[in-house]
């Protein structure tokens, strides 16, 4: 199935709902794709992840375990395009990862980055369409 770029707000999902749609769309990714990261978005998951309000949802040292498997799983990929499409300059961040790593599909929650589909030949979906459309 290709390259997939997951965004930072379906990981959270996945991990803090099992069972939901992102976590249904986060498992068949994996199963089908081959899920690529970069370093920023590694970063920027983890400091979500540290965040005191998410204790309620498991133990720091479960998510620092989510976080050790997701680097398992996915491949990390150097990013050297620099994407000014989006206001926000995390959705910038994942068009460049997608863009540099061959990806055809961004999954992600964020109705603005969800706006410029396609993008350069790259769909960008919700959870819920690449469930339907691609899993």
């Amino acid at each position: 199935m290709g390259r997939i770029v997951i965004d930072t707000n379906v990981w959270v999902s996945r991990l803090l709902i099992a069972g939901s749609v992102p976590a249904r769309a986060v498992d068949a990714a994996l199963a089908r794709s081959d899920v690529v990261d970069s370093e920023a978005s590694v970063e920027e998951l983890a400091d979500v992840h540290s965040r005191k309000k998410l204790d309620r949802y498991g133990s720091p040292q479960d998510r620092e375990e989510f976080l050790r498997r997701l680097l398992q799983v996915t491949t990390v990929v150097p990013v050297q395009s620099e994407i000014t499409v989006s206001r926000d300059p995390k959705g910038n961040r994942l068009l460049a990862l997608a863009l540099d790593s061959g990806s055809g599909c961004i999954v992600s929650g964020d109705d603005r980055l969800l706006a410029p589909n396609p993008w350069r030949g790259i769909e960008i979906i919700s959870p819920e369409e690449f469930l339907t459309n691609r899993a």
